[in-house]
């Protein structure tokens, strides 16, 4: 019997900015089975690979292959005949400048199934975020995309004649080697020295950079700047607007990059906002929630349901696997009827009311110990407390309680497990966000071999930053548990540093 015929999908991730993978890009490559990925692909997009996805890099950038056009051919080949959904992740679009078609042959050849899911290309994009339209109808009515790559020791086969008499607005892409000898090229060829030109670093990124000049002195300008790939060239009328019309790095956060590192199912709430401030954001889940199977204290929760008064929830992802926990045992929703509920945040008192319930007691300060304080007062004599929550529960919600002799079950309901990921070189910029110990636990071990002193973490709480302190990583703590207050504190630590650079 012959084994199944896998399918191949050309992806184009775009420029970089996560936002702009397309949605059916991101549909795709967390179905992908075998995933080879380009350099230029941001680390953003790569995070979204699935855990159990094989991924091979292929390396390209100009100038230097990790692995050579034909063997990724054959790459993908391979996979798809061991019938593998097969995810060739390429930066930009795959069909320009992307040798898509290349990688196409070889499959066509062979009858493989593929599919091309087009990217958003540099050659608009990376303008687009430093203010420049490549098209304006007072300045020009006409785009050339160029390639700026040649072959080893030989001149670029341009004709730059052609090139100058198009009039209209020229992008070269991969150009940064070749700067000199295409600046030489259309200054021989009859275009003005005085011509608006720009040279575009790292575009969509929170590290991009531009220079804005004129063509006789551009590559004076970018070498003074020490422009570095990947890098986008842009000639013509239009790079004059760019100061007018630059958006990108206005924003709040423009210039920074947040580490994310809470679950992935929880992960929006905190990237939402902090993308529409500005930053790029890495999301790179340190620890999963994982319900534990009906174990025997799970069941006995179940048999002392009327016996209770109090059910306290220390966290949203405590009161999802509660929940789901009833509905899979058949438990009626009408039998908490008597019970008084208790929330350690606005949070965990949301996911509450998405059930229909109100919570009766959240403290004034979001954690543990303010909890067990705030139900000290609550709790009449007499009256049992159930807490549902994860296994590595800590000892100051439970130990205060013990103390006061307020009797109470703590079950254990899910287990908070670090998950590994592929360390990612950190930048001196860089904002990581902490929202609970074991986040700061599980980046810990995903970096392994890193050097985290100095890092600057922004923490939930004190005893999140007490965690990333043992670290030897700079500590900045939210005024309140709450997400506002947290993104909050990474726009004053980010001001407050940005601040100390200018000094």
């Amino acid at each position: 019997m012959e084994a199944p015929t896998g399918k191949v999908w050309l992806v184009g991730a775009g420029p970089g900015d996560s936002g702009l993978l397309t949605l059916k890009g991101r549909q795709v490559l967390k179905q992908g089975e075998v995933i080879l990925y380009d350099s230029l692909v941001s680390e953003s997009i790569l995070a979204w690979m699935p855990a159990h996805a094989e991924r091979i890099a292929v390396g390209k950038r100009a100038g230097n292959h990790l692995v050579p056009q034909e063997s990724i051919n054959r790459l993908l080949l391979e996979k798809a005949m061991q019938g593998k959904r097969v995810v060739r992740l390429k930066g930009g679009d795959p069909f320009l400048f992307g040798r898509g078609g290349e990688e196409l042959e070889l499959l066509a050849e062979h009858q493989i199934p593929f599919e091309i899911v087009p990217g958003v290309s540099s050659a608009l994009a990376v303008p687009a975020y430093a203010g420049i339209p490549v098209t304006h109808r007072e300045f020009a009515s006409s785009l050339h995309i160029i390639t700026g790559h040649k072959k080893h020791n030989q001149p670029l086969p341009l004709d730059y004649d052609s090139l100058v008499r198009l009039g209209g607005t020229l992008v070269f892409l991969m150009g940064v080697h070749t700067l000199p000898e295409i600046c030489k090229g259309l200054l021989g060829a009859g275009m003005p020295p005085e011509t608006p030109a720009a040279f575009l670093e790292n575009g969509t990124l929170s590290n991009q950079r531009r220079v804005v000049s004129e063509l006789g002195r551009l590559e004076q300008d970018a070498k003074q700047a020490q422009m570095k790939p990947p890098a986008v060239l842009i000639v013509g009328a239009v790079c004059a607007l760019s100061q007018m019309f630059s958006w990108a790095d206005q924003r709040l956060l423009s210039d920074v990059r947040v580490i994310v590192t809470r679950p992935a199912e929880r992960a929006s709430s905190l990237t939402q906002p902090l993308q529409e401030l500005g930053a790029e954001v890495l999301e790179l889940p340190a620890i999963q929630t994982v319900p534990r199977p009906d174990t025997p204290d799970l069941l006995r929760m179940l048999d002392r349901l009327p016996h209770y008064d109090w059910m306290v929830f220390t966290s949203p992802a405590g009161v999802d696997v509660f929940f789901a926990f009833l509905y899979r045992n058949r438990v009626d929703m009408r039998s908490l009827h008597a019970l008084k509920f208790a929330a350690i945040g606005p949070a965990t008192a949301r996911m509450l009311e998405q059930r229909g319930i109100f919570a009766d007691l959240i403290p004034d300060t979001y954690d543990a110990h303010a909890l067990a304080q705030a139900l000290q007062q609550a709790v009449q004599p007499g009256e049992k407390l159930c807490i549902p929550r994860a296994k590595e529960g800590t000892e100051q919600l439970t130990k205060p309680l013990q103390q006061a002799g307020i009797p109470f079950d703590d079950v254990p309901l899910y287990d908070t497990v670090q998950l590994g990921h592929a360390p990612v070189a950190l930048r001196e910029t860089d904002l990581i966000v902490f929202t609970s110990a074991s986040t700061v636990k599980g980046f810990v071990q995903a970096m392994q071999g890193t050097d985290l002193r100095g890092v600057q973490a922004v923490c939930i709480g004190e005893q999140t930053a007490r965690q990333a302190r043992h670290h030897n990583m700079k500590t900045a703590i939210a005024e309140q548990a709450t997400i506002p207050s947290l993104i909050d504190c990474v726009v004053a630590c980010h001001l407050q540093r940005k601040k100390g650079c200018s000094l």
